[in-house]
């Protein structure tokens, strides 16, 4: 009996289940959001918080720790600069589960689990042009006068209809 047995098993062995993790952790701090079984998504959502609260620590006992057991140093180094600092305000919870579709081999639930909090592309002073742009009408009152121009067959100055 399994009784109190924490933790899935996933068809391997123990080795091979921790190096799947480690890869798997590691793939989900490199790129915020990956597809996976949702068996798989939910073992490495423990682990996932845990490097996260390493990379909230900060210190340099902490990035040993997380290069322990994460793959690759470059995303030791993300995860402590860029990860990290997004979720300063949070207490766990960092990961989301969203099923996308059944695979097509044998059925298995498919999802995807990302970071809940969405790195920031842009710098600073970009998002406020973002919002401005939106709030301008400049481009709808710019459509309108170019489907007229082209519907009047007027238009001499567009290369289209002069040839």
């Amino acid at each position: 009996m399994r009784h109190r047995k924490r933790g899935r098993q996933l068809g391997r062995q123990t080795k091979h289940r921790w190096a799947l993790f480690r890869s798997l952790v590691t793939s989900l701090l490199e790129h915020d959001r990956i597809e996976t079984t949702e068996a798989k998504a939910k073992e490495i959502r423990g682990f996932t918080d845990r490097m996260i609260t390493l990379g909230k620590e900060g210190t340099l006992a902490a990035r040993r720790r997380a290069l322990t057991f994460l793959r690759y140093k470059h995303v030791v180094s993300k995860l402590f600069d860029d990860t990290a600092p997004r979720f300063k305000d949070r207490n766990g919870g960092y990961t989301r589960i969203t099923k996308t579709r059944r695979r097509v081999g044998d059925g298995a639930e498919m999802v995807a689990i990302e970071l809940v909090a969405q790195a920031q592309p842009a710098a600073a002073g970009k998002p406020d042009e973002a919002k401005a742009k939106p709030k301008g009408k400049a481009k709808p009152a710019a459509k309108p006068q170019a489907k007229s121009e082209s519907g009047s067959g007027a238009g001499g100055d567009s290369p289209a209809s002069a040839t």
